[in-house]
């Protein structure tokens, strides 16, 4: 089943007098349960059309058509396209975005409870999550007492609570150190095969790609390779 698709979609930015087009005329389908990889230099298009605006659903493309789960986006105002990002997708930062004043179980408990689901649900999706990424001895450390790669597994925790049918993750080993970064991986891996949940990554780490099951390369708003691995590595 897609759960992503772009249709010839085109987004161009205005700076002054400047424009740019990050996205030039894209067209790409993600079935549920991909853990893929979108990959180019700084520029290529790739955090315009994943995190950041297009499949993120926090902007609409000029030009094309987008379908998050059968929801044609570029029909949607801004508060729908709110309502679908909370109720189909999960996010993952570079800086992790985690609430400082909040402890470990609050920050992975707070989309749950602005999803409106009841405390007992709330209470055992939160725990079950820390538990999945390691962190039961954790739960209630603010993000300034968790390393780098605990408060990223926090982060991965609380993009899965929502039991979402995707997560985008915006170069989430970019800020670990090499063994913190592939631990993030594993721990992804598995909870994409555990969970059916689809994984696309924008990245340019090696390590990431190293991962990914599927690649997609961008260059100057445009896909350029769109490559499935046959037996990823790890």
């Amino acid at each position: 089943m897609s759960i992503i698709e772009l249709r010839d979609a085109s987004k161009n930015y205005h700076i002054g007098e400047i424009e740019t087009r990050a996205l030039d005329g894209v067209s790409l389908t993600v079935e549920a349960g991909e853990f893929t990889a979108l990959v180019g230099p700084s520029g290529s298009g790739k955090t315009t059309m994943l995190p950041a605006e297009i499949i993120g659903c926090l902007d609409k493309p000029d030009r094309g058509l987008v379908l998050i789960n059968g929801q044609d986006v570029t029909r949607l105002n801004a508060n729908r396209r709110a309502d679908l990002r909370r109720e189909v997708i999960g996010f993952i930062f570079q800086f992790f975005a985690l609430v400082p004043v909040l402890d470990a179980y609050e920050n992975v408990e707070l989309p749950l409870l602005l999803n409106g689901v009841n405390a007992k649900e709330r209470r055992t999706r939160a725990l079950e999550m820390l538990d999945a990424v390691g962190l039961s001895d954790r739960v209630h450390h603010r993000p300034d007492q968790l390393s780098g790669g605990q408060q990223q597994r926090v982060a991965i925790a609380r993009a899965l609570a929502p039991r979402p049918l995707m997560v985008l993750a915006d170069e989430p080993t970019a800020n670990l150190d090499t063994a913190n970064g592939e631990q993030a991986m594993e721990i992804m891996k598995r909870l994409n095969e555990q969970t059916g949940t689809a994984f696309i990554f924008a990245t340019h780490d090696p390590r990431v790609m190293s991962f990914a099951r599927r690649t997609v390369k961008m260059l100057d708003g445009r896909i350029v390779e769109n490559s499935v691995e046959n037996g990823a590595g790890h």
